[in-house]
């Protein structure tokens, strides 16, 4: 898809996702931030405590958490409204289900753990996407979040800067109205009985610098002492303590 035709998606509309579904699995391509994201949120994620445990992946895309589960005893569950999307998802061993985040057809309280990752920023229904999530947890289970905040610094940063970078972010992918209210998201969680931690991630700049110039094929998102651009939230449902792998 070249440059103009970028430029002429409506910001934020979620046919870009079907435009570019050939480079949701290129590490290079225009979703490799993505994967990044991907490899972090899914190091929030401990092994399944139970057998039979099942995991619901909200805003799933392709299914790029997947590797990331892999050896942990989860059933994938991943939910979409891409059906190109959901289609390579199923590929790599996801469960795939085609509907909006606020409205999934999933039984109350099927999920060990929900994981809503770069979708919340797409979403014009936060608390009703916030709602969904918290109904999918069993008493207990764990919430990962991950999403870009309601800041100038952010509006700035994610869209002002980023989507003149190629390979970061595309153009258009993101619509400056719906970036996440920090103080909004816990409220609504807390509403349906989530207490969320927050902390702030940014790329390894110098994993960037690497990863630019062929020399790595990935880059490690690192903890920043500030939630005001990309944050990452977890908590755990009514009778659950908040824990983190590998914290």
């Amino acid at each position: 898809m070249n440059g103009g035709a970028r430029e002429r998606l409506v910001r934020g509309d979620p046919a870009l996702y079907d435009r570019l579904a050939g480079e949701w699995w290129e590490p290079r391509g225009v979703f490799a931030v993505l994967h990044w994201l991907a490899a972090a949120r899914g190091a929030l994620v401990p092994p399944a405590d139970q057998a039979g445990a099942v995991l619901v992946d909200l805003g799933c895309g392709a299914g790029l958490l997947a590797p990331h589960l892999a050896g942990k005893g989860y059933a994938h569950v991943g939910v979409d409204l891409s059906a190109a999307a959901l289609r390579l998802a199923a590929a790599h061993g996801v469960a795939a289900v085609r509907a909006d985040v606020t409205a999934v057809p999933l039984a109350d309280g099927c999920a060990d753990v929900v994981v809503a990752g770069e979708i919340l920023e797409h979403v014009p229904d936060l608390e009703g996407a916030v709602a969904e999530a918290c109904r999918l947890l069993r008493p207990g289970g764990l919430l990962v979040i991950d999403t870009l905040a309601a800041t100038a610094l952010c509006r700035w940063l994610a869209i002002g800067v980023a989507e003149r970078i190629p390979r970061i972010a595309v153009r258009g992918v993101h619509d400056p109205a719906l970036l996440v209210d920090r103080a909004a998201l816990r409220e609504a969680c807390a509403a349906h009985g989530v207490a969320l931690e927050l902390r702030g991630i940014r790329p390894s700049m110098r994993d960037v610098a690497a990863w630019a110039v062929g020399r790595r094929e990935s880059v490690r998102m690192v903890p920043v002492g500030t939630t005001a651009v990309l944050f990452q939230a977890w908590g755990r449902s009514a009778d659950g303590r908040a824990t983190v792998h590998g914290r």
